[in-house]
């Protein structure tokens, strides 16, 4: 592990010197913020929502931000309760606001791919598509920025699909009871 660790701390060692310039610091961590990462999904899942064809998507979406935050900032992150890399690598430096929970997975990551994820299931991929380019993006952020060890980003891609398959299979029970439900008022007429 220690060995793992050490590549790990390398990598971002070489973002950070290798990657980082003036012209990327401003926008990616601004786009890396909480507020806006949350915003833009909100964003995107109202769109979907505003069209009855892809509102079983929204839903979805935002079945998938609720697991994620459960399972990955409510629950992993005070199991594991991993120290920051910028806390761990004396050479790293953070770009950007300092976060105060702790590493272990990406909390952003998490979010991200468990909304694409949900999506993808109830829309066509032209749709799903830009939401998991977005997903790699914040992924990326946080490496670029200095917040999480690529371990972290990667348990949080998983963490994230697992929970937008979950919210995937919720809701489609829940829409089929619903349309059953919607069926039997229609036979009998009320």
């Amino acid at each position: 592990m220690e060995n793992f660790s050490l590549f790990e701390g390398k990598l971002l060692l070489w973002l950070q010197d290798n990657v980082r310039t003036d012209f990327l610091n401003a926008p990616l961590c601004f786009i890396t913020r909480t507020k806006v990462t949350v915003a833009v999904w909100a964003l995107f899942l109202l769109v979907l929502f505003l069209f009855k064809k892809t509102r079983k998507a929204s839903l979805a979406g935002g079945c998938g931000a609720v697991l994620s935050f459960l399972t990955c900032n409510l629950i992993l992150k005070n199991i594991f309760d991993r120290a920051r890399p910028f806390v761990v690598i004396e050479q790293l430096q953070i770009i950007g606001k300092i976060p105060g929970d702790s590493s272990f997975p990406s909390g952003h990551t998490s979010l991200c791919f468990a909304c694409a994820a949900a999506v993808c299931f109830f829309v066509p991929k032209k749709l799903a598509v830009p939401g998991f380019c977005f997903a790699f993006l914040i992924a990326f952020t946080r490496l670029y920025v200095g917040a999480h060890f690529p371990s972290d980003v990667f348990f949080g891609m998983i963490n994230g699909i697992l929970c937008g398959i979950i919210s995937f299979f919720i809701c489609r029970f829940v829409f089929n009871q619903a349309e059953k439900k919607e069926a039997v008022r229609e036979f009998l007429g009320e």
